[in-house]
């Protein structure tokens, strides 16, 4: 889908070139003041109206030729199908200008006069190396996977029912009464005694030692 609104926005950018862009430098090469420019005396060219609106043109179209270019979120092919065309019209201008300017469309209008005029001058093969630039960024052909949010917070207690019944106290929370965690007294373990019980007088082992000290 990405690359689908490319390919409408490379349309887009292709008719910009062609209608503002050969507009506005066409009338930037036939404006009067231009051509006075460098007289002594002239007026600035900053108080032309039709040199500040072709620049306008001009710089509108550099700036829609930018976005393309540089915004990642943007296919490729807005911008590197257009710079391929420019490319392509100019190869085929260096080759072939007769046949290059033959396939111009609207070649008497104003609009055509002006696209020969940026193919012969190199302007478009500027534009285009600059707009090709996207097609060689593997990062531009492939789409960003949306970010995965926090797990909203969940209480364990819902979660799992039993948790509160086994991790509740006694008396619904905290002790009450902190003496049933005061020490336990301990009971007198007595003498030490050996673990097989005091012999016996009467049994053989008794006799023998009797008859030893006797």
């Amino acid at each position: 889908m990405r690359h689908l609104v490319g390919v409408a926005l490379a349309i887009v950018m292709a008719a910009a070139v062609f209608f503002a862009a050969s507009w506005g430098y066409l009338k930037l090469l036939v404006s009067p003041a231009r051509a006075g420019a460098l007289l002594p005396g002239a007026s600035p060219l900053v108080r032309d109206r039709v040199t500040l609106e072709a620049f306008g043109a001009l710089l509108a179209v550099g700036l829609v030729a930018g976005i393309l270019i540089a915004v990642p979120r943007i296919s490729p092919l807005a911008s590197g199908l257009p710079g391929l065309g420019l490319l392509a019209w100019t190869g085929l201008w260096l080759f072939s200008a007769r046949r290059a300017a033959h396939y111009i469309p609207l070649r008497t209008h104003v609009y055509g006069i002006g696209f020969l005029a940026l193919l012969s001058d190199g302007v478009l093969a500027l534009m285009g190396m600059a707009m090709i630039i996207p097609l060689f960024v593997p990062s531009r052909w492939r789409s960003r996977p949306a970010p995965i949010g926090q797990a909203p917070y969940q209480d364990p207690a819902a979660s799992y029912p039993d948790l509160g019944v086994t991790q509740t106290m006694a008396g619904g929370g905290l002790l009450s009464d902190w003496a049933e965690t005061r020490p336990q007294p301990q009971a007198d373990p007595g003498p030490p005694q050996a673990p097989w019980g005091p012999a016996d007088p009467d049994g053989p082992a008794g006799q023998g030692n009797t008859a030893g000290y006797s």
